[in-house]
Parts: C-alpha cells; sequence; structure tokens
C-alpha cells in the first residue's frame, strides 16, 4: 500500500476559480499536478494546499481529472479547514481587522489552501475526527507568545485562536488487511513575524500536539495502525523555526521515519529535500512527511523529483513542492 503526502499549491485567489480552472481545462498547472498524482500513483494520497468548497465540486473535479490520467479514487474526504476563518479579533497585533492574518489560520476566504484524502479504499467519515477546534491555549506546554510580559497580541486574541492554521484529522481508512488511521495536518510556517515568535512558536506545537494526541490526551488514541503524514512546514535541521517540535516527532518511538530520497540528487542538493523555495536560503529543504507507526513494515519510500525530461517539467509545472511517498507490507 502506497501512502503519500503533497503541497500541490492548488489554489487560487478567490473561492471558486479553483473548480472554474479545472472544469474548462487547460490550466497548465492543474493538469501537471493531475499527471504529477498519476505518476507516482499513491492508493493513499493526502493533498495540502487544495482550496475547500462545501460541496467538494472542486476536489471532485480534480479526481475525475486523475481519473483521466488512469487512476480512480473511489473515496474523498475533506473537512472544512481554519484557513480564511473570521475571528473578527487582531491575531497579529497590527492594530488591523479583517485582514488574511486575522483568521484562524492564513487565509483570504474561507477554505483557501485547506486538505484533502484521496484514498482507493473507503474511508470510515462518520468515524473521523477533526481536531482543528482545539485551542492553542489548551496544548499542555503552550509556547504562547508574549510581549513585555502581556499575551500577544492579546489575551481576547489568545482565548480564541485554534491549534491548527490549516486542519489536524485522525482519517480512518478501510484496508482489506485492518483499519488505518491517517494522522493528518499542516503546520503553518515558522517565520513572517515579529520578535514575539508567534509563527514559530505556534508550528513548534502544532508539531508537538501529535505526540500529545497519541498520550492520549485529547481522547483515545489509534488502536490500530496509523500514519502519520503533512506538511511540516520544517527541515530539522535547515532554516528557521524552534527545531525541537519537529524533532521531536521524528525520534518519537512509536513511530517510524524512512528518511525517504529522491532518486538521483544532483551533487550538493539534499537527497531528503522536499521543496524547493528559490527565494529562500537555503532553497532546498525537508519539509513534507509520512511517518508509518512502528507495527509496519516499510517496504520502499522516496521523493518524487524527477531531474530531466518531460517528468521534470511536469513537476516544476505543478508545484514547489514535491511528493513524498511511503509503501507498506499489508500483510
Amino acid at each position: 500500500m502506497r501512502v503519500a503526502t503533497w503541497n500541490a499549491e492548488l489554489t487560487r485567489d478567490g473561492p471558486g476559480l479553483l473548480l472554474r480552472d479545472i472544469v474548462r481545462g487547460g490550466d497548465a498547472q492543474v493538469d501537471a499536478a493531475a499527471q504529477t498524482i498519476a505518476a507516482v500513483a499513491p492508493d493513499i494520497l493526502l493533498l495540502q494546499n487544495v482550496d475547500y468548497d462545501m460541496e467538494l465540486r472542486a476536489l471532485i473535479a480534480l479526481r475525475d481529472l486523475i481519473a483521466a490520467q488512469g487512476l480512480r479514487y473511489e473515496h474523498l474526504y475533506a473537512g472544512l479547514p481554519n484557513t480564511g476563518m473570521a475571528t473578527d479579533l487582531d491575531m497579529d497585533g497590527d492594530g488591523r481587522l479583517g485582514e488574511p492574518e486575522d483568521a484562524q489560520g492564513y487565509g483570504a476566504f474561507l477554505g483557501q489552501g485547506g486538505m484533502a484524502v484521496l484514498s482507493r479504499y473507503p474511508i470510515a467519515v462518520d468515524a473521523v475526527q477533526d481536531l482543528s477546534g482545539i485551542l492553542w491555549r489548551d496544548v499542555p506546554g503552550a509556547l504562547l507568545p508574549g510581549v513585555n510580559g502581556a499575551p500577544f497580541p492579546s489575551a481576547q486574541a489568545q482565548g480564541a485562536l485554534r491549534l491548527a492554521d490549516v486542519a489536524q484529522w485522525a482519517v480512518p481508512v478501510l484496508h482489506d488487511s485492518g483499519p488505518v488511521t491517517l494522522l493528518a495536518f499542516h503546520a503553518n510556517a515558522p517565520v513572517f513575524d515579529g520578535p514575539e515568535d508567534r509563527n514559530g512558536r505556534r508550528n513548534h506545537d502544532q508539531l508537538r500536539f501529535w505526540q500529545h494526541y497519541l498520550d492520549g490526551v485529547f481522547g483515545p488514541a489509534p488502536d490500530d495502525r496509523f500514519v502519520l503524514l503533512g506538511h511540516a512546514n520544517q527541515d530539522p535541521h535547515r532554516s528557521e523555526g524552534i527545531k525541537a517540535g519537529i524533532r521531536g516527532l521524528l525520534a518519537d518511538p512509536r513511530v517510524t521515519d524512512p528518511v525517504p530520497l529522491r532518486a538521483r540528487a544532483p551533487p550538493g542538493d539534499p537527497p531528503e529535500a522536499t521543496v524547493n523555495w528559490p527565494r529562500v536560503t537555503p532553497s532546498q529543504m525537508r519539509v513534507s512527511y509520512v511517518l508509518p507507526s512502528r507495527d509496519w513494515t516499510v517496504s520502499a519510500s522516496g521523493v518524487h523529483w524527477p531531474v530531466e525530461g518531460e517528468g521534470a517539467r511536469v513537476s516544476e509545472l505543478a508545484s514547489r513542492h514535491r511528493m513524498v511517498w511511503v509503501d507498506l507490507q499489508t500483510r
């Protein structure tokens, strides 16, 4: 069973525009995304940065576009993300209201840049745990920001702010060999803030959250096999951020880190990198992860990063991020 995660960057500037681009056809990025998914052919795929609508019309249209490439996903799940969810509060402390930064998660409209699961196996939708409503302040040991001894940006804001910038779910998938729980997430970037380090602290706690979840702090932890996967926005060694969050997650004895690698990394490029941000130094980092529980046997893993030919062109068109996949033995 191949399980994958990918920040596909299928987000647009307004509601309904992604659906428009998929349905009318001819959008180079959308077509490249469908080709990339079909090339890797995961059995279960978690997509990040894909715009959400209540009837999942964009996701269904994307599923059908992928099917035209020869890969059919019969089962879909997407929940309302925190992105663009209005708070009517000043969440970034700049004295202005109603900006994308003032939503529960950064977004110009409700649902911008959400998440979705596409699966060849049934999803127990009624049993999904949507953990996206948990408040940041309710996380044990939360690293809430402060300035001059006062809560930043305000006590009222901290009392309303959710932990998840996008979403965090526990999604049961019904495989023939037994149930598998996907622990799915998309953490915010640990930068783009001020000396209070609001985003860096929140990123740390979003990653630390999963260890608390497995400890049973937020309800019963999975009693079956699980796969923790998503976009951490954090490299354990490179660039900015509080590294204790991602390092603690990767070192947790309840998960396995297969360290997926790209097949042919040019000299000097980190083979475990999952993104290329041209305007960032270093530009290539590992920020997306698939971490199976210890009771899985991993047979293969990789980062889909073609370096030449048509595959490389398609990959570049689709997203700055690369799909991370892990093959798991189911028997």
